[in-house]
């Protein structure tokens, strides 16, 4: 088996992807670097997303959704391997959705969820994993006064937040994030840009976007995917800057998609 650099946090070679009949996924080979923060851009329905969710085999619970070829490596690990269960690799490849999706819970018990699950009951440690993961994510001086209230009755940048607080409270080594301001005003937008920054400091972030000035804003590495297939990948500066595919010119030009 291919060895990926030790720079490397996931190693994607030659993935063919299906739903079904459709050829979501073409050749797709690339490596993300750790601790650091890659973007997906691209239209609607060229693959992004679909690639994201290979990273935590989230396309598993889709019937005839299938990679067809190919290998992902995360961490040096084939994540398709018989040995890799899917439950340890979403622990280690956390996920925060388009749409905030806070459990009917407490704040508390919605970071409190995934420690416990992997089987922390000792609340003064359950206390410490709750505050650390609510400064990482930016929202502990706004809740440490009522965490015990429900997570529904935050704002929609707050629930955002939490759902990111309660993705680091199992200390991932990787984070995902499909569209995570979507749904979100311009002030809170720039408060969760803030936090994707700060965090890829300390994880490997990827993010699929549509708003291309986000995707300048925040990351590193800019990956521009159309049709399912991977048509550029570079530097963030060289993507907006000075792109060598026509298509991404194109595309950053706001000429489609």
């Amino acid at each position: 088996m291919e060895h990926a650099h030790p720079d490397t946090a996931i190693s994607v070679r030659n993935i063919d992807f299906f739903y079904g009949d459709t050829h979501s996924l073409r050749n797709i080979t690339m490596d993300i670097a750790r601790h650091q923060v890659t973007a997906f851009i691209g239209p609607s329905g060229c693959g992004k997303s679909t690639l994201l969710r290979c990273f935590n085999r989230m396309n598993d619970f889709i019937p005839e959704a299938r990679v067809s070829k190919g290998q992902i490596l995360i961490n040096g690990m084939d994540i398709h391997s018989p040995s890799v269960d899917g439950i340890e690799l979403r622990r280690n490849v956390g996920m925060v959705f388009q749409k905030s999706n806070p459990f009917p819970r407490s704040i508390y018990e919605n970071v409190a969820y995934g420690p416990r699950i992997l089987g922390e009951t000792k609340k003064a440690h359950l206390d410490a994993i709750i505050e650390q993961s609510l400064r990482g994510a930016g929202l502990w001086d706004e809740v440490k006064d009522r965490l015990h209230d429900s997570a529904y009755g935050l704002s929609g940048g707050q629930q955002q937040r939490l759902c990111i607080a309660r993705a680091i409270a199992v200390e991932p080594s990787i984070i995902l994030m499909d569209e995570p301001c979507s749904a979100l005003d311009p002030i809170a937008t720039a408060a969760v840009e803030e936090l994707i920054k700060e965090l890829g400091e300390k994880f490997t972030i990827v993010i699929v976007t549509h708003n291309m000035q986000q995707a300048e804003r925040v990351s590193q590495k800019t990956a521009f995917f159309y049709l399912g297939e991977l048509i550029e990948y570079a530097t963030t500066a060289t993507i907006f800057g000075a792109p060598a595919s026509p298509k991404t010119q194109q595309y950053i030009a706001g000429k489609f998609g």
